[in-house]
C-alpha cells in the first residue's frame, strides 16, 4: 500500500522506512518489487515512467535547486509534479519557499545538515560535530516544522545528534548518512548497485558490483559482434537453418522468368 505523507507521520517511531534515489525506470521497478516504500528523483523527463514503474511507492519529486527562483515558481513546479503523480516534493530552498508550498497543501521535504547544493559555505563534510553546529541543525529542523514541512532529509549529521532530533520532532527525519535513529534510511540506487563513478560516499554501501558486470557484458558484446563478422567472412553465416527456400517447382519458373528479362 502506498504511504501518504500523513501515513508516515502517523507511523513515526514505529518502524523505519526505506527510500531510494532512482536513476532509471529499471531502478524504480526493482524498488517496487523489493518493497521499498519511497522513491525520489528530480528527473522530470522520466517522471511519469518512474511513477508507472513503482505505483505502490511514495514518489517524492525533487525540485532542482536554483531552477525555481521564488515561491511562485516553486509552487508551479510542485503542482505540475503532483499532477504527474508525485506524492511529495523535496526542496532545499529557503524556509519561506517551503512555507508558501505547505500553505497550498503540498507535502514538502526540506534538507538539513550537509546540503550539497549549498556546500560552497560548508564544504563537503559532516555537519553537527560541535555543539554549536548541532544546535544549528536543530534550529533548522524547528524552522522546517514552523514552515509546515512534513519531513526533512538529514545528511551526514552525527548519529547521536540525528537520533535525538528525530525523537524530539514531530516531522519525519530521513537519514542520509546520519545513523540508524531516524525514521527513514535513504540511499542512491546507483551506490547500492555499485554503479557510482568515482569515490563511493562514506555513508553509502554497495550491495552489488554492476560496474564490473557492465564491463563484462561489454566485453561479451564486442566478442559476439566479432564472431558474427568472422562467420560472415568465412561463409558460416547464414546457414540453411537461418534462410528460407522456394516452394517445390517454383525455382525453375522464376529462373526462366529471370532469364527472359
Amino acid at each position: 500500500m502506498k504511504l501518504s505523507a500523513g501515513d508516515m507521520l502517523a507511523r513515526k517511531g514505529t518502524a523505519q522506512l526505506t527510500e531510494l534515489n532512482v536513476a532509471s525506470v529499471e531502478h524504480a521497478e526493482a524498488a517496487r518489487a523489493a518493497g521499498i516504500e519511497m522513491i525520489v528523483s528530480g528527473n522530470a523527463a522520466n517522471r511519469a515512467a518512474y511513477r508507472a514503474a513503482a505505483p505502490d511507492a511514495h514518489f517524492c519529486f525533487g525540485l532542482i535547486y536554483g531552477r525555481h527562483v521564488n515561491a511562485d515558481e516553486a509552487k508551479r513546479a510542485a503542482f505540475e509534479a503532483m499532477e504527474a503523480g508525485a506524492d511529495s516534493i523535496y526542496t532545499p530552498a529557503h524556509f519561506d519557499v517551503v512555507e508558501a508550498m505547505a500553505k497550498e497543501g503540498i507535502p514538502v521535504v526540506g534538507h538539513v545538515g550537509l546540503v550539497p547544493q549549498k556546500a560552497r559555505w560548508t564544504g563537503f563534510r559532516a555537519i553537527g560535530r560541535t555543539a554549536e553546529e548541532a544546535v544549528g541543525v536543530l534550529d533548522a529542523v524547528r524552522r522546517y516544522e514552523d514552515a509546515g514541512a512534513f519531513a526533512v532529509e538529514m545528511e551526514v549529521v552525527p548519529e547521536e545528534v540525528a537520533t535525538a532530533i528525530s525523537q524530539s520532532t514531530p516531522i519525519i527525519v530521513i537519514s542520509m548518512g546520519s545513523g540508524a535513529g531516524c525514521d527513514v534510511q535513504y540511499l542512491f540506487a546507483l551506490d547500492i548497485l555499485g554503479e557510482t563513478s568515482g569515490k563511493m560516499p562514506r555513508h553509502a554501501r554497495a550491495y552489488r558490483d554492476f560496474r564490473a558486470e557492465y564491463a563484462r557484458l561489454r566485453a561479451e558484446r564486442v566478442a559476439a559482434f566479432e564472431e558474427f563478422k568472422a562467420d560472415v567472412a568465412a561463409g558460416r553465416f547464414p546457414d540453411e537453418t537461418e534462410t528460407v527456400k522456394m516452394k517445390p517447382g517454383e525455382w525453375a519458373v522464376f529462373k526462366n522468368a529471370l532469364e527472359q528479362r
